[in-house]
């Protein structure tokens, strides 16, 4: 796939970390660790995102609050309200919007706010990393190729 093809999805995780309303922070916790992900969407019933929680939150709000996460409700200590991107939204304006508001997972979602995924900001290096390196790999083949 050509990288100006490339759709905000494509740089997205598959099946992004979310918990319902109703988790407690160790299932948002258990969700984030599984997917390996910073973050984790907090979705309605209808699967619209209501809020999200990251490694920021647990460093900011739960861990030197001296309470059991199994005990503590999400809809506590999320962060709302969210910063999101749609299908529309370019990787450039997903990117500035990171930068600025200064967070590193921004979910994305449908035009009625249901989650589709998250992006995160290592992903978005990475893939940009990769782009450069097979730049440089092709610039240095046809640069010995031509002499």
């Amino acid at each position: 796939m050509h990288v100006a093809d490339m759709s905000i999805i494509d740089y997205c995780a598959a099946n992004p970390a979310s918990v319902p309303l109703t988790a407690n922070v160790a299932a948002a916790i258990e969700a984030m660790m599984s997917r390996r992900m910073g973050a984790s969407a907090i979705v309605d019933e209808h699967g619209i995102v209501a809020g999200v929680f990251t490694e920021r939150d647990v460093m900011t709000r739960v861990a030197l609050s001296g309470r059991d996460p199994h005990q503590i409700p999400i809809i506590d200590v999320m962060t709302t309200p969210v910063l999101m991107a749609t299908r529309a939204t370019s990787i450039a304006e997903a990117t500035a919007v990171m930068i600025n508001h200064q967070v590193r997972h921004l979910p994305v979602v449908e035009d009625d706010g249901r989650l589709i995924g998250i992006l995160s900001i290592r992903h978005v290096l990475e893939r940009k990393v990769n782009e450069l390196t097979n730049q440089i790999r092709e610039s240095t083949s046809v640069e010995a190729s031509s002499s």
